[in-house]
């Protein structure tokens, strides 16, 4: 152990504390008692070390190492897709405010619109870097899905981000604005192409079905982006959210409770039904499973402690949206009550549930 503590630069302290915590746990025993490290667990480590010194949590790193669908080589890809942006974002941020110190040193105003275009121009931008961390395909969700898409055999994925839900049983083309999830799609992912989705570069039908996931709501113009999927395709697959039902804010205790901004961060979303007209289809809904592998921002209904974790909320735009202020308050709020036992009173009845309706809604077309 002290020979691995002294290569990977960190102390037998740690070492120790990953053992005790069944994060890293050496395989084997020398004559003399010691722990010893095989090839897998020095790999294991290097792992561990390298998303810890990205800045994420032994619990999430944990979930990440233990992920089954990824391997050694998929650890590599990731670690080097976050680097490479994190490069990317330290880039554009000293030449955003190399251009700022210009304008100021000209006399020039540099007004707070200006100010925050400099910085980030996109809301995926801004939050991308955490997508590969917590933002997975949850395969009940999945399933719902791909057997929305039937028999289709060509499909346009639409504000596709890193590429979760896309079927690997179909041909696939992407499309994606931001640059940022774009470098964070997997080797081998379906082709991205850079465009928006209320100009989508392709001929009418050019495909059997498009399909839309969790992202409707970032979208400059929501109807007109439904329209130019139901053009290039004879079917349409979106998954969204319902804000139709009176007292929707209600269905999700952390809206009800602690975030009664989300209610402005949705206040000019198109509603489900003229969504649905948008597309000429109906709606259905998408229940979430109490351990939903997805880091979307209902995914933790029934974990309410993983809403503490920055890295939780940092893929997720509703934090950015409704501000730090905000952000602060409702997880302090949701800390002390979780503290003090007010959480779990108050939301008993969800102890003994699988999955929850909480507005997430298939639109079929």
């Amino acid at each position: 152990m002290g020979r691995v503590a002294e290569l990977a630069g960190v102390s037998v302290r740690t070492l120790h504390h990953y053992d005790e915590i069944e994060l890293v746990r050496p395989s084997a025993r020398t004559g003399a008692g010691y722990r010893a490290y095989a090839a897998s667990d020095v790999e294991r480590l290097r792992e561990v070390l390298a998303y810890r010194r990205l800045g994420f949590g032994l619990r999430e790193i944990a979930e990440l190492v233990d992920d089954p669908s990824a391997d050694a080589v998929a650890h590599l890809h990731r670690q080097r897709g976050l680097l490479l942006e994190r490069r990317a974002r330290t880039d554009t941020m000293v030449a955003a405010i190399d251009r700022e110190l210009a304008a100021r040193a000209k006399g020039v105003r540099v007004t707070p619109e200006e100010q925050l275009g400099m910085l980030g121009a996109r809301l995926y931008d801004a939050i991308g870097s955490a997508y590969t961390a917590t933002r997975r395909t949850d395969p009940r969700i999945a399933a719902q899905i791909w057997d929305a898409l039937g028999e289709a055999r060509t499909v346009l994925n639409v504000g596709a981000g890193t590429g979760s839900y896309e079927p690997v049983d179909r041909e696939v083309t992407a499309v994606e604005p931001s640059a940022v999830m774009r470098a964070q799609r997997p080797p081998g992912s379906a082709p991205c192409v850079a465009a928006a989705a209320e100009s989508l570069p392709f001929a009418d039908r050019s495909f059997d079905v498009a399909m839309a996931v969790s992202t409707v709501h970032h979208w400059s113009d929501p109807s007109a982006g439904l329209r130019e999927m139901r053009r290039v395709a004879r079917r349409v697959v979106v998954l969204t959210f319902d804000t139709d039902e009176p007292g929707w804010p209600d269905r999700f205790w952390l809206t009800r409770d602690y975030l009664p901004e989300f209610t402005g961060v949705l206040a000019k979303f198109p509603s489900l039904a003229g969504m649905a007209d948008a597309i000429g289809g109906r709606a259905e809904p998408v229940p979430v499973p109490w351990d939903c592998a997805d880091g979307l921002f209902e995914a933790y209904w029934r974990r309410p402690e993983a809403y503490l974790e920055d890295r939780v909320r940092r893929a997720m735009s509703v934090w950015t949206r409704v501000g730090p202020e905000a952000e602060g308050r409702a997880v302090r709020s949701l800390g002390d009550d979780l503290a003090s036992g007010r959480w779990a009173e108050r939301n008993a009845d969800l102890a003994g549930l699988d999955a929850a309706d909480l507005g997430l809604r298939l639109l079929l077309a």
